[in-house]
């Protein structure tokens, strides 16, 4: 189920970060690069199988014939006997599923023995994607706290230490997308990079999709803000990386991210004289309660007998 991010929680995130991120700093500073890069590797070898099999599974839908058999499975794991057995696991998959499954494990075998980074980058997006479908923002008041929060989070870690640069050189995990500078001279064996972290790409990104579905509740055939939000992201992008390139100095990308994916929407809405509109928008959580929830594992149990 998607989480919902609150205004408290927005406050909250910008301190939370930088607790983990310093916390990281002090770990390589402390402990061996080495065994701590061996045992991120291996956790995030797990998860990004999962993320890069949750984000293929509809193009699979899609490739695969629906005339091939496709079979159902179910993982079941319970605790507990009779009227007190609780579900820990149930998770239901299909052979399109394990398809998935056992390209990412090519992939994330590929990324484990080589480090290579186009199996980086496929698990860094399959990553980032994740991120945008499950976390929501309830309303544009609180996408502001969030990123202004960041913002601030940003500037201070990039320019007023050594920290968030340290950590990110160090970080042998795919958390950054990887964009070999000599790609031209050396191919696919590049080993100049420049990096985006996964949060210069999720934040803007959850921001942006709340701007779509407030295109959508406004009940019209335009998506005005949502491609306006995106082409903000672009321009942010772009200049983060002129502004690299001239002073040969990492930047700090929501320094240009933010004011770009608030000011231009903020400034189309003006505009159009809908930005009361925009800040009176508040997503509803439409999360179903347990009943439902059983009432829907039902009639899909009942759909796969008559199958």
């Amino acid at each position: 189920m998607p989480e919902t991010i609150t205004s408290r929680d927005a406050a909250r995130f910008p301190i939370i970060a930088s607790c983990t991120l310093f916390g990281l700093y002090l770990f390589f500073k402390i402990f061996s690069q080495e065994y701590i890069n061996l045992l991120l590797s291996m956790y995030f070898f797990i998860l990004g199988i999962l993320a890069l099999s949750h984000t293929l599974s509809p193009a699979m839908n899609k490739v695969i014939p629906a005339s091939l058999p496709n079979k159902q499975y179910q993982l079941l794991f319970t605790q507990g006997t009779g009227e007190s057995k609780e579900e820990i696991i149930n998770y239901e998959f299909d052979t399109k599923d394990l398809v998935c499954l056992g390209f990412s494990s090519v992939i994330g075998v590929w990324y484990l023995l080589k480090k290579h980074w186009i199996a980086n980058n496929l698990f860094g997006l399959a990553f980032a994607l994740n991120g945008v479908e499950l976390l929501h923002l309830n309303n544009v008041s609180t996408g502001c706290i969030l990123l202004g929060g960041l913002f601030i989070y940003d500037v201070f870690w990039v320019f007023g230490t050594n920290v968030m640069v340290t950590v990110a050189k160090s970080f042998e995990a795919p958390i950054k997308l990887l964009f070999p500078q000599d790609l031209l001279e050396k191919g696919l064996a590049a080993n100049n990079f420049a990096m985006l972290g996964l949060g210069d790409i999720v934040i803007p990104g959850i921001f942006i999709a709340l701007l779509l579905r407030f295109d959508v509740s406004l009940k019209r055939n335009s998506r005005t803000y949502f491609y306006t939000s995106f082409l903000a992201y672009v321009f942010g992008l772009g200049l983060t990386i002129y502004i690299m390139h001239t002073f040969k100095h990492a930047q700090p990308a929501l320094l240009y991210l933010v004011p770009a994916c608030i000011g231009f929407p903020v400034i189309v809405a003006v505009v159009k004289g809908e930005l009361t509109d925009m800040l009176r928008y508040e997503e509803k959580a439409d999360i179903p309660d347990k009943a439902t929830l059983d009432e829907t594992k039902g009639d899909q149990k009942e759909n796969k007998k008559e199958q």
